[in-house]
């Protein structure tokens, strides 16, 4: 399958793109795309759209001072793009869409597939338009709603926290939910398939800093304590029963601590 790919310099479009050229597929990273752009997407079969524009470090405020500019980038440049492949023939199409969509549900509201979008920002507000104009095309399109994404390289957003906690610095109590971004790049492998529904939640761990730290204390040595538990009572929970019907199996706290090292050895100045 020839599939082409945006973002692939961002934080998770690297994985994609390894696990579609593991995959055996002909990717074609659309060198110098950005969003608002056509690209010809003739003799593609694929299309996964990764890219979007943002601050530094922040998806929900991510506008910054510019919500027009930012509204203009990632939904209007999204439906472009989605424009150029229907016009080139291209079968299907993949978007990193956001668990963000669910912000204004109620809390401990469990997330299913097929639960209609309720955003409460301009972020989510982006994703769901742009979920909205992608199930409207006459091709198989799925929308990932992914969690918060861990890994080496780009991904490794815990520099600071095991910083923190390495040095003795307070650190906050939080559990969120998280997926490891190998994980992630085989969910939209999978959504490929002409079987995958229209929108699939993308969630692994439901993590607690507590032993998120713990490991770290474990490889390290540190004997700082952990913070305490957070009360998770109130947390969304995206149900990925879509997912695993397709055959995903993601690696849960197994390849959280197989990760670890590697986190650890890309920490800043501790």
């Amino acid at each position: 399958m020839r599939i082409a790919l945006t973002g692939t310099s961002g934080i998770v479009g690297g994985f994609m793109a390894h696990a579609v050229r593991a995959g055996g597929h002909d990717l074609n990273p659309l060198p110098g795309y950005r969003l608002g752009d056509a690209p010809d997407l003739s003799d593609h079969d694929a299309l996964i759209h990764a890219a979007f524009a943002h601050a530094p470090g922040r998806y929900r405020g991510g506008e910054g001072d510019d919500p027009e500019g930012f509204r203009r980038l990632n939904l209007d440049g999204s439906l472009r793009l989605f424009r150029a492949a229907v016009e080139a023939g291209v079968s299907r199409i993949v978007f990193l869409s956001s668990r963000a969509v669910h912000d204004g549900h109620p809390a401990a509201t469990r997330l299913t597939d097929d639960l209609p979008p309720a955003p409460t920002n301009l972020y989510g507000e982006v994703k769901a338009e742009a979920e909205t104009a992608l199930r409207a095309l006459p091709l198989h399109t799925v929308s990932l709603r992914a969690t918060g994404v861990y890994g080496p390289g780009k991904a490794n957003k815990w520099h600071g926290l095991f910083a923190d906690y390495l040095a003795g610095r307070p650190v906050p109590s939080r559990v969120a939910t998280e997926v490891h971004g190998d994980d992630m790049a085989s969910a939209a492998l999978l959504a490929l398939r002409p079987e995958a529904p229209a929108t699939l939640n993308v969630s692994d761990l439901v993590l607690d800093r507590h032993d998120l730290l713990a490991e770290v204390a474990r490889l390290t040595g540190c004997r700082h304590p952990p913070p305490p538990r957070a009360d998770a009572s109130a947390l969304r929970i995206a149900d990925c029963s879509g997912l695993m019907a397709l055959g995903w199996r993601p690696g849960g706290m197994d390849l959280l601590r197989a990760t670890l090292p590697s986190l650890l050895d890309q920490r800043a100045d501790l």
